[in-house]
């Protein structure tokens, strides 16, 4: 019996073998989320340097996702491999820098947990098979988007164009929709919400959705078709209203605050990704 078969043939094995996987994926994926925000403003930073005739810093580090080596972000001391161990090293350090003290954000511990649950049940969703590679796929680079999205209010281009070509060559193999229905729904996607901006901005003069969130619907409709997309606006419409009502009544705050969509996006694309058939299945029937 070859290791595909086997692994085919025992599922337990095989998500045992995700969720270990899917721990070092997750400390992967908080890198990404904090570096390439900073790698950006570098770049940004550089470009306008040049632009206004500017010498380019000199003294800057240079980032990018595997260099310099993981350090504290306080006393800037490099990370031992065995205090980089995803979840069990924060809790053996019980939250803290091995070196100098300083409390370790449980945004990390986070992300590794929520990585490793969510693979997981993709996982078990569709077994050992080429849609759960997808899924994967679709499901880490949206956890990415989320948070940082939350935190500077940016979709990069780097994450949700990828996304979106990742979408088109897996509709080749009509993993989750052919590659007609994916063009289409990328097509659609972004003509969608960059219409309802035109729309926004002709009536009220100001900018209501950025351009990321446009080409994160487009990067939707690549990866699962034009036919659900009407289920992932609506689910992203329904949670982004409740979520702001429910922040401006705590905070009793009632003005305009600019609030992220990305994340309703990517739980509404990760739903429609999981049980999205049977949902507009569900609503025909009942119709």
């Amino acid at each position: 019996m070859d290791i595909t078969q086997f692994f085919a043939d025992n599922l337990p094995a095989f998500l045992f073998i995700v969720a270990i996987l899917t721990l070092f994926i997750g400390s992967f994926l908080n890198v990404v989320i904090y570096r390439l925000p900073r790698m950006l403003e570098q770049s940004w930073s550089e470009e306008c340097r040049i632009y206004l005739g500017l010498k380019p810093h000199t003294e800057t580090e240079k980032l990018n996702l595997c260099l310099p080596a993981s350090h504290c972000p306080h006393c800037k001391h490099s990370i031992r491999p065995w205090h980089n161990i995803p979840l069990l090293s924060y809790l053996w350090l019980r939250g803290k820098c091995a070196y100098c003290k300083a409390s370790i954000s449980m945004r990390y511990p986070l992300v590794e947990a929520v990585t490793c649950l969510v693979s997981v049940y993709v996982a078990w969703k569709f077994g050992f098979t080429w849609q759960t590679l997808a899924a994967l796929f679709f499901t880490w680079i949206i956890i990415c988007l989320t948070f940082i999205d939350l935190d500077y209010h940016l979709l990069p281009d780097q994450l949700t164009l990828f996304l979106l070509w990742l979408g088109l060559f897996f509709s080749l193999f009509n993993v989750f929709c052919d590659s007609h229905s994916a063009i289409i729904g990328a097509l659609v996607g972004y003509s969608i919400f960059a219409g309802v901006q035109c729309i926004f901005e002709s009536i009220t003069g100001k900018t209501g959705m950025g351009q990321g969130d446009f080409k994160f619907l487009a990067a939707l409709g690549a990866y699962l078709g034009w036919q659900l997309l009407p289920l992932i606006i609506l689910l992203a419409s329904v949670t982004g209203v409740i979520f702001a009502l429910t922040h401006m009544l705590i905070k009793r705050h009632f003005k305009s605050v600019p609030l992220p969509f990305g994340p309703y996006l990517a739980l509404a694309g990760w739903v429609a990704m999981l049980w999205g058939n049977e949902i507009m299945q569900y609503y025909l029937v009942v119709l």
